[in-house]
């Protein structure tokens, strides 16, 4: 009976201490420390009916995991399985769902999570896991463009077999110009970075004018030939070449350059000409990315454009060419590792009508 006294139960070795941890642990889930409370109780000869009131438990729940650790243990001490089949969902079907555009009556471009869930009558977390499943991320969106270029294979072929496999004592140079780029200066002086806050500057600014950087990118070396111009158009283009002219005198230069009407005119076409020494091969038609000093662009734009304060067009230039002599000094090599024929199996556009099954 729950009233007589009951022996003291037994417990395994080394469970004793694993039981104290539970009862004295924030990160144990209440049952589970007041079963082992009830346990270390009985393991102390405890009445069944007091350790019901220090466990705040029925006598019932107290001979139940009496009853369990004796049969199992700790292990006992866990919860059973509960009864019934769990609620199967088909990760498919949401995401199939998610790939069809919502209906008109929603208003919405595309789904959320909650809104996905309410139509669908299921709970947003299960939608959440089913986008991470298969990659699903309805809240981005980018931008894309395909080159119509008729000779895009060919051209591709060519720049690529530069990059790869470089002709013998010849030097390839990537290059392109970097135009309006504003000289702007802040109404405020910066906030310098302090521990445990970032720079500051305020929203908005003076604008000063703008110029056009030239450069050329050593592919080899990552050295870069660099000249600021205030505009650019044929003269200034004309100006860079003789500049590349100057800077590698007898060496055979190859020139990625992009379909720029500027690189193309009558009389660029006439120097081209006259120096043979100079060989140009286009990029394709929307395919500048293609030309190594793009990547570089983005470098100085990040590391020293867009977060500069220039007082005047004349300290932009100065704090560019700043720049290029300090990046000469430190330059690396630039490597391209993508094939021909892997850039041109991304031409065709991603079936994004299917589910993996």
């Amino acid at each position: 009976m729950a009233n007589s006294p009951a022996p003291a139960l037994r417990l395994f070795e080394g469970d004793e201490a694993e039981l104290q941890r539970w009862t004295r642990a924030t990160t144990v889930r209440a049952g589970l420390a007041k079963r082992a409370r009830i346990v270390l109780l009985a393991s102390e000869g405890v009445a069944n009916t007091r350790i019901a009131e220090l466990a705040d438990a029925s006598v019932v729940t107290v001979l139940k995991w009496r009853s369990r650790y004796e049969e199992a243990g700790i292990v006992g001490l866990g919860d059973a399985d509960r009864s019934g089949r769990p609620r199967e969902v088909d990760h498919a079907g949401i995401v199939s769902a998610t790939l069809r555009p919502p209906p008109k009556k929603y208003g919405v471009t595309h789904w959320s999570s909650r809104l996905l869930a309410s139509h669908l009558k299921i709970g947003n977390a299960t939608i959440a896991r089913a986008w991470r499943e298969y990659g699903v991320q309805p809240w981005r969106s980018e931008t894309f463009k395909f080159s119509t270029d008729p000779e895009l294979v060919g051209k591709v072929t060519d720049v690529v077999g530069l990059y790869l496999a470089p002709p013998e004592n010849a030097v390839v140079l990537c290059v392109d110009e970097k135009s309006q780029i504003q000289a702007l200066d802040r109404t405020a002086p910066m906030l310098p970075m302090r521990p445990g806050d970032v720079e500051k500057r305020t929203h908005d600014y003076k604008r000063h004018g703008t110029t056009t950087l030239f450069a050329a990118l050593e592919i080899a070396t990552g050295q870069v030939t660099g000249a600021v111009k205030p505009k650019h158009r044929r003269q200034e283009f004309l100006a860079f070449l003789r500049q590349l002219d100057r800077a590698y005198p007898g060496r055979e230069l190859h020139l990625v350059m992009d379909n720029y009407a500027t690189h193309k005119t009558p009389e660029v076409r006439a120097w081209l000409d006259q120096h043979p020494r100079f060989r140009v091969h286009f990029t394709p038609t929307s395919g500048s990315w293609l030309n190594l000093v793009e990547v570089w662009f983005g470098i100085i734009d990040k590391q020293a454009i867009r977060r500069g304060v220039f007082t005047s067009v004349k300290d932009l230039n100065a704090k560019i060419r700043q720049f290029i002599i300090g990046w000469n000094d430190r330059k690396h090599p630039f490597v391209w590792t993508k094939t021909p024929e892997q850039i041109l199996a991304k031409t065709n556009p991603k079936r994004t009508s299917e589910t993996r099954q």
